[in-house]
């Protein structure tokens, strides 16, 4: 129970799925995703208001496979959003981001005569990591679109969107704009014992209510400490991953060390979601590539079953 907790702070870590769903996932919430997706988009994207729609996208065809976005809306105006979190760097995870961004465009395919007219897709990613070749450019938010040759935009309706947390240094004396204000929440958040100043204003009020842990019923403290827990352990697995890089100094023993970790934290969110295990469940994450151990490591929590976890496996390998 709450008593006796991982986390003695006054308010949520956004960077959790609890977290970040609770503060922008929900229908009496979305003025603070509103709000946040604003300071991000071009001012003719402006959203007034926006609706939510089933996270879970399966394609046109049995063999299509599935998507779980963090979170899926629309605004008004017809414009999708996708917006996740990303905890940890995945090998693969720009094309992830793409792959996801095909599913609101499908979706807009109508029946009979159509003139393929789409509306805007954007695909929001909040990462916990730098991108390796961004490593040195102090730039924290990056907007992707197709371009020509010419570095001309070919087409605008198809936007990427990534904010790298790491690289936001600034104390809470130095924060200036609304978009300086957000980052600071999202990184510092569970820090904080009151709301500072700066911060005492109408959208992040609500903000610092909705996260005030004590509010809580004990089964959302519960789910909470569960997703704290998951946070923490990728967490430190990416740390212990770097750490024995440093030390070994091998590429070969970075790369078994790092995929060791990563199947005993596999393993060791699976005994806690589904109890026992097959006994065979480490020799065939063994057999797992490196990239699709990552992915598995993410989408642990939108399996219901290990039969859903195994089906995944064999959709990926």
């Amino acid at each position: 129970m709450f008593g006796q907790s991982l986390s003695q702070e006054r308010y949520i870590n956004p960077l959790t799925d609890f977290g970040f769903k609770r503060l922008f996932g929900t229908e009496p919430n979305k003025a603070l995703l509103i709000d946040f997706l604003n300071v991000l988009l071009p001012e003719r994207h402006i959203i007034s208001d926006l609706s939510y729609r089933n996270n879970e996208n399966i394609g046109s065809t049995v063999v299509d496979r599935k998507a779980i976005f963090d979170i899926y809306c629309k605004s008004e105006s017809g414009e999708s959003f996708i917006v996740e979190i990303q905890k940890a760097k995945q090998n693969f995870f720009k094309d992830r981001s793409v792959y996801y961004s095909t599913f609101p465009i499908q979706e807009q395919a109508q029946k009979g005569i159509w003139a393929y007219r789409l509306s805007p897709v954007y695909t929001v990613g909040i990462l916990d990591f730098v991108f390796d070749e961004h490593k040195g450019d102090e730039t924290i938010l990056h907007t992707v679109e197709l371009k020509n040759q010419k570095c001309e935009v070919f087409y605008d309706k198809l936007k990427f969107i990534y904010v790298e947390l790491p690289k936001f240094k600034k104390t809470v004396e130095q924060l200036e704009t609304h978009f300086d204000k957000w980052l600071f929440l999202l990184k510092h958040l569970p820090d904080l014992n009151a709301p500072p100043e700066v911060l005492q204003e109408r959208t992040f009020s609500q903000l610092f209510e909705v996260a005030e842990i004590a509010s809580f019923s004990s089964e959302e403290q519960d789910a909470y400490e569960d997703s704290l827990k998951y946070y923490r352990d990728i967490k430190n697995v990416v740390d212990t991953s770097k750490e024995e890089g440093r030390e070994e100094g091998l590429q070969e023993g970075r790369k078994e060390g790092r995929e060791e970790a990563t199947i005993q934290l596999i393993i060791r969110l699976l005994q806690k979601r589904f109890g026992s295990l097959p006994e065979d469940t480490p020799t065939t994450l063994r057999t797992v590539p490196m990239d699709v151990l990552e992915a598995l490591a993410e989408d642990l929590l939108d399996f219901a079953s290990l039969e859903d976890m195994t089906a995944w496996l064999k959709a990926r390998t």
